[in-house]
């Protein structure tokens, strides 16, 4: 469940981002998947939508609110749920411009790229792996 403790305040100017995004206006279900939704189905959905991400003005925004407010669904800021999650494991804040409350989305990527030539991602997750990614979704 998304804390909303770090979500900001009322602020005309904190959601005027939010305007801007490519996926205003279109269907939800192209950046959230339905229940029981896996396999090359979820992979096709995401694809898609990381697609549009990859050419959205707001997305360094959009990617640093998902990340800041653990958002556990969906693809925000061209990064699915699993990599959110990765990257809530990994550290992330090393590339926040807070002040402008957005990242830097190429220095995430970098990082989920350094990590999973490193790492065997899509197998079962070892005890302490899931309790590492317990801790950041819960800190």
């Amino acid at each position: 469940m998304t804390n909303v403790r770090r979500l900001p305040g009322p602020l005309a100017d904190v959601w005027d981002w939010q305007i801007a995004g490519l996926c205003r206006g279109r269907d939800s279900a192209q950046f959230f998947h339905p229940d029981g939704e896996r396999g090359s189905a979820r992979s096709r959905r995401e694809i898609a939508a990381k697609a549009l991400c990859h050419s959205c003005p707001v997305r360094p925004e959009c990617a640093a609110q998902a990340l800041s407010t653990r958002e556990p669904y969906g693809v925000w800021g061209g990064f699915t749920e699993a990599e959110r999650l990765r990257l809530l494991t990994l550290g992330w804040q090393d590339a926040s411009q807070r002040f402008r409350r957005r990242v830097d989305v190429g220095k995430l990527e970098a990082k989920l790229s350094r990590d999973m030539s490193t790492s065997f991602v899509g197998g079962p997750l070892l005890p302490h792996q899931a309790r590492d990614w317990e801790k950041a979704l819960i800190s």
